[in-house]
């Protein structure tokens, strides 16, 4: 390959870089805006799940103690309902940790990886 050639091969990807930064600026805002609002609806659902989850667990933890305090069982069933909410908050963590993080920005990365791919064919 002439170094006119080469020259000729970096301008055109000079120039599709380019062309390129002027839709990644367009892109930027869309992602980020897009990301905002998946992650306010999604904290929104979860915050309501666990104040419902959490309401629903007391009431029935307080039901099955009091239906026990008439009987020898009351300190068992104290201690299994607390146990039991233990195991809830374990469960919890173990599901928040095995969760797949959120990407951010997909799209541009992707848009991104198919422009270096390219610049690779071109520089070839």
């Amino acid at each position: 390959m002439t170094i006119q050639r080469k020259i000729a091969n970096w301008r055109r990807v000079g120039r599709f870089c380019t062309r390129r930064l002027v839709d990644y600026g367009e892109l930027i805002p869309i992602e980020l805006a897009e990301t905002k609002k998946r992650v306010l609806h999604e904290m929104v659902a979860l915050v309501a799940l666990t104040i419902g989850a959490l309401f629903t667990l007391s009431f029935v933890s307080i039901a099955v103690i009091v239906t026990a305090a008439s009987t020898p069982y009351l300190v068992l069933t104290a201690w299994c309902v607390a146990g039991t909410w233990f195991a809830v908050a374990v469960i919890a963590v173990i599901v928040i940790m095995s969760r797949k993080p959120a990407q951010p920005f997909q799209t541009l990365r992707q848009e991104l990886q198919r422009d270096m791919d390219a610049i690779k064919e071109v520089a070839q």
